[in-house]
């Protein structure tokens, strides 16, 4: 039989000292979370600021995007090729967007069907995987010497091959060649090296046979190597990696935006670009890359450190 509670001895109606207040009902206000990665938001809009911020210097501009769909359908805002195509004053004139699945494709043409009937710059659309349409591209597109090109290249992890980098920065014979973003993945890449199926494609994608050494190499040092190798064997005067980080304030490293270029103002103009999309401390893992770049030279004795 169960002992019966007599009012003093039921620890839901003790007598207390002083009076409690009233139950409430539990919390139900939720948190909010983004309605997209972090990461995604900030690679489209370093994009977006850099290239404003460059076209202040030279007014004018070839932009070509490598895998131009949107990373995260769902958000227009995080996608790269529109962020772009909508920047202000209307200053890069040609854009050349390049995707290879049928969605994505057909996202890009609703995107150029969008532009108003007024607008008379040049926006063409290629279906076909980058790296097999590159060649016939640089070969054909008119690209003039002296008109500043930027190349995106916001790769699935090991999408986008060396040889495509190699087509790309051959293309001008001139002062300037055509600038790269190069996203380097790196919160899941010792996963995916380690899960290779498939050793073609890396070899393809790092472009040699020994890309065994990149497992378990510490992010910093993993894009430097890709910085150096740029440097040495693309031809680039300045190749700096910048981190894209998982949260708003820092957290882990999920990326490294790589950029490659010949014009002595462009680091500048990186640098305060990412000052502005990047809100994170000065002391975090941007500063451990260019103290890691100032203490590394490069093999011709030079400082690696490029700004």
């Amino acid at each position: 039989m169960r002992e019966q509670l007599l009012p003093g001895n039921d620890p839901d109606h003790a007598p207390t000292l002083f009076a409690l207040p009233a139950p409430v009902a539990p919390e139900t206000l939720s948190v909010p979370t983004p309605d997209q990665p972090v990461w995604t938001l900030h690679k489209a809009r370093l994009i977006q600021r850099y290239l404003f911020l460059f076209l202040m210097i030279t007014r004018h501009g070839t932009y070509v995007d490598g895998f131009s769909g949107p990373q995260e359908p769902e958000d227009p805002d995080s996608w790269s090729a529109k962020l772009v195509l909508e920047l202000e004053p209307k200053w890069i004139r040609r854009f050349h967007l390049f995707e290879r699945s049928r969605g994505q494709l057909a996202r890009l043409h609703a995107l150029k069907a969008s532009l108003p009937p007024s607008d008379e710059r040049f926006v063409e659309i290629y279906a076909g995987d980058f790296n097999e349409r590159v060649l016939d591209f640089v070969e054909g597109a008119a690209i003039g010497e002296n008109e500043a090109t930027f190349c995106l290249l916001d790769q699935w992890t090991f999408e986008c091959q060396w040889a495509t980098l190699r087509a790309l920065a051959h293309k001008k014979t001139g002062r300037y060649k055509i600038e790269l973003f190069y996203f380097l993945a790196n919160s899941w890449l010792d996963r995916a090296l380690a899960g290779v199926k498939r050793p073609a494609l890396v070899e393809a994608w790092w472009g040699r046979s020994d890309w065994q050494q990149l497992r378990g190499m510490p992010g910093p040092l993993r894009a430097h190597r890709f910085a150096d190798r740029m440097r040495r064997e693309l031809g680039y005067l300045s190749v700096k990696p910048w981190a894209i980080y998982e949260r708003e304030r820092g957290g882990r490293t999920m990326y490294y935006m790589i950029h490659a270029t010949d014009h002595p103002k462009a680091p500048l103009q990186m640098r305060r670009a990412y000052g502005d999309v990047i809100d994170v401390p000065e002391q975090g893992e941007q500063l451990d890359l260019e103290l890691w770049a100032v203490g590394n030279p490069k093999r011709d004795g030079t400082s690696g450190h490029e700004s």
